[in-house]
């Protein structure tokens, strides 16, 4: 059943009147975005008197915008060249205010274990509507009041405004705006985020890239959309449900061990990340419980090849690198592919070595050309898409547990968009602190305790 959530307010913030108004243009790594939808966050803090923390974070949203304005704007897809445009004094941010009516829900929507996506539904913001014009505001922000128990901060940001490293520097720029005062943002001496990097110029584009992609994503459109995967089975119909999963320091160095052991049998070296690990781990759970589908084994496992689509940061890869403080998308598909029978070889920790290698190919692979082949990345993510792949979102990195708005880091932090695309599973870092993994996925009841049974190694 849904959480019981009353909305109390909903106002639209601006950035400080003193930001001026301003257009900027995307980019061909923004282009790919322009059709899908927003990234989903939530962010749930314990909080004896949550409607006390209400004044702050009301006081200090604008300030945050003041760095982040384009995220108080909008974006026209029905109007060449294509913007993103904030208008002083029109333009402003969705802001809600709302209250669960029962707050004992709290403690379970922070647990890991197995939670309705009903009950997470009313926390998540929703962008307004799309003006007469086309256009279309890019973020969206909720706080919802437990009361006596904390508080659940919803933030949506479209993924044509900007991928996850920038939208993590937003909610960490608002958090220290809110716990320091807003004069930190300001002021070096205080452990405030750089300022957000929003010169679009420094995205060279000398093959043209935006306007070939923007070619293949009409011609897409038009008349070559690729043919829809399987239609799901009776099970894969019920109503899905979210869990966390911790994946330890030692586990994953278990992981990396045994893909190292591979790599050495084949007479290579294979040096992986804890996001490879990770990701493999995620990829043969996902796998084994497609084939605990009655009547979904051949579609399944038993398909001679298995996917996965991830998208890989290029600031650091690009030539010259972009700021790590750039703001937009700075993304690039990532493309892997591995026989099924590899995936599933016994013991289940030689499948997931084989997952591991084969997704650190794929990414030293990118590396060696991160811009290589740019022209066709739309296309080869359209053909891939029926066959299910498997597909990450999030990245450990991102610090998501480290954003702390004055009463301590978050409980719990979950990426709930996924939801939108199955197969999906999410990474952050570890709440814990001790240099592991958190994994999130959605799933059916019956496919979930399948993922369980087989993401323990």
């Amino acid at each position: 059943m849904a959480a019981q959530v009353r909305v109390l307010e909903q106002t639209r913030v601006a950035p400080p009147p003193s930001t001026p108004s301003a257009i900027l243009p995307i980019t061909f790594f923004d282009a790919a975005w322009l059709f899908t939808g927003p990234v989903e966050r939530l962010f749930f803090y314990r909080h004896p008197d949550p409607a006390s923390a209400l004044p702050l974070l009301t006081s200090s949203l604008p300030h945050a915008l003041r760095r982040f304005y384009p995220l108080a704007g909008n974006l026209n897809p029905s109007k060449e060249p294509f913007n993103y445009t904030y208008s002083r004094g029109d333009d402003a941010l969705t802001f809600v205010v709302a209250e669960s009516r029962t707050p004992g829900d709290f403690d379970r929507l922070v647990g890991t274990g197995p939670r309705d996506l009903r009950e997470m539904h009313p926390l998540v913001p929703r962008l307004p509507p799309p003006r007469e014009d086309g256009a279309f505001a890019l973020a969206a922000v909720q706080v919802t009041v437990f009361p006596g128990r904390g508080l659940c901060l919803g933030v949506s940001v479209h993924h044509a405004a900007c991928d996850d490293a920038s939208a993590t520097l937003f909610v960490r720029t608002w958090a220290a705006a809110c716990r320091l005062g807003a004069s930190s943002l300001d002021d070096s001496r205080e452990s405030a985020p750089p300022p957000p990097v929003l010169d679009r110029s420094l995205v060279a584009d000398p093959d043209d890239l935006l306007g070939k992609t923007l070619a293949g994503m009409k011609q897409l459109a038009s008349n070559n959309s690729p043919p829809p995967p399987p239609p799901p089975t009776p099970l894969e119909t019920e109503m899905p449900v979210l869990a966390s999963f911790s994946l330890t320091r030692d586990q994953i160095a278990r992981i990396k061990d045994a893909a190292a052991a591979a790599a050495a049998a084949q007479g290579a070296q294979q040096h992986l990340s804890s996001f490879v690990a990770a990701s493999a781990l995620a990829w043969v759970s996902l796998l084994k419980s497609r084939s605990s589908v009655p009547g979904a084994e051949e579609e399944g496992t038993a398909a001679r090849s298995s996917h996965m689509l991830f998208s890989a940061e290029c600031r650091s890869r690009l030539t010259p690198p972009l700021p790590a403080e750039y703001f937009g998308n700075c993304l690039r598909p990532c493309f892997v592919e591995a026989p099924t029978e590899d995936l599933l070889l016994l013991p289940s920790s030689a499948g997931v070595a084989a997952a591991a290698l084969a997704i650190g190919t794929a990414v030293r692979e990118m590396e060696r050309g991160v811009l290589e082949g740019a022209e066709g990345w739309l296309g080869k993510v359209m053909s891939v898409l029926p066959m299910r792949p498997v597909s990450v979102a999030g990245s450990p990195r991102y610090g998501v547990y480290e954003t702390d708005f004055g009463w301590g880091e978050p409980v719990r932090v979950e990426l709930v968009s996924i939801e939108k695309t199955p197969g999906t599973v999410s990474l952050a870092e570890s709440p814990d602190g001790d240099g592991g993994v958190e994994v999130g996925v959605v799933l059916p009841p019956h496919a979930m305790e399948a993922f369980a049974s087989c993401f323990r190694i």
